[in-house]
């Protein structure tokens, strides 16, 4: 078969669920080369063969850190080598750029946010959702290599076990290669919760919480799920919940298997953000409120008292 690139990134001690999920639709088009930098120990080589990477291809170099463009010509370098069928990366907006740079550098095509990708007879064949997920277009790229970046979430990550070949390369960058430089990060602190955009489970709250404090709430009942923790747009901007948590249009979207809305109404720029969750559940005392009208389950009702008692029934299962 045909070799795949899969732009894992850089790795530091293990493998993230994303570029799992990469290597799972990379396997429908061929043999998943990874490429990453870092700490690619044992274990994660270990981990990345378990999911069916064949070969994994180490920079040796922590340039891309500082420079993102020199993930673009260390995968352009290797594509001139192997000569893939496709290159997949992370819909993140570090991916989408290094993707589209990419595209240019391969003369080929670049397609973005995709939730689907399958063989076809003509080349890979994508799957997106536009204009807030009101449509299903499906598209492949006509000429060159396809570029394709993935949205987190978009398969179950599934093992397919092989040991991979390792290869280690250098890196050498040119002086327009570090024109654009990171010049700080700041570590997520850590909450004990799933990512937001990676999460299986997410429960949001709204304006219907009343206040910042009753968010608690909300935090609990992720953590009795094991979900993390959303926000709506009404919600951030009273200053009840970081905006880093913002589920929407203007925020993070998220496709989870379970969406649980508490307090939220539902407005269109809310829903852009969340309406291709696998299953959505509401909560809400207006029986009118549009979230209904996308939600699999709805219980119209009073979040103080449906939340606590969703919370016994959780405890009493897991008991």
């Amino acid at each position: 078969m045909s070799d795949v690139l899969v732009l894992v990134g850089h790795i530091a001690g293990q493998v993230g669920k994303p570029g799992l999920e990469l290597l799972t639709l990379a396997r429908r088009l061929g043999d998943p080369v990874v490429v990453c930098a870092g700490t690619a120990d044992e274990a994660a080589v270990e981990t990345l063969g378990r999911y069916g990477a064949e070969r994994v291809h180490v920079i040796e170099s922590d340039e891309p850190q500082e420079y993102p463009v020199a993930w673009v010509r260390a995968l352009a370098a290797l594509a001139a080598d192997v000569r893939p069928v496709a290159v997949l990366t992370e819909s993140t907006p570090d991916g989408r750029e290094i993707a589209a740079r990419l595209s240019v550098r391969l003369d080929g095509g670049v397609l973005t946010d995709a939730v689907d990708v399958q063989a076809g007879p003509d080349g890979p064949v994508v799957t997106q959702w536009a204009f807030a997920a009101g449509y299903t277009v499906t598209s492949r790229v006509v000429r060159g290599v396809p570029v394709i970046a993935v949205k987190p979430n978009a398969v179950v990550p599934s093992e397919a076990p092989v040991t991979p070949s390792v290869t280690r390369g250098a890196l050498v960058l040119e002086e327009a290669d570090r024109r654009t430089r990171v010049v700080s990060r700041t570590a997520r602190e850590s909450t004990g919760r799933p990512q937001l955009t990676e999460a299986d489970i997410v429960v949001s709250g709204g304006r219907g919480l009343g206040g910042a404090e009753q968010f608690a709430l909300v935090e609990r009942l992720a953590d009795a799920l094991g979900g993390a923790v959303g926000a709506s747009r009404a919600a951030v901007d009273s200053g009840w919940y970081p905006h880093t948590h913002q589920v929407g249009q203007t925020g993070v979207t998220v496709s989870p298997q379970l969406y649980l809305a508490v307090g939220i109404s539902g407005a269109i720029q809310h829903r852009a953000g969340m309406q291709t969750s696998k299953t959505i559940v509401a909560v809400n005392k207006d029986a009118e409120a549009p979230i209904f009208e996308l939600a699999d389950y709805g219980v119209v009702g009073d979040l103080f008292e449906v939340v606590p008692q969703l919370l016994d029934e959780v405890a009493r299962r897991r008991a």
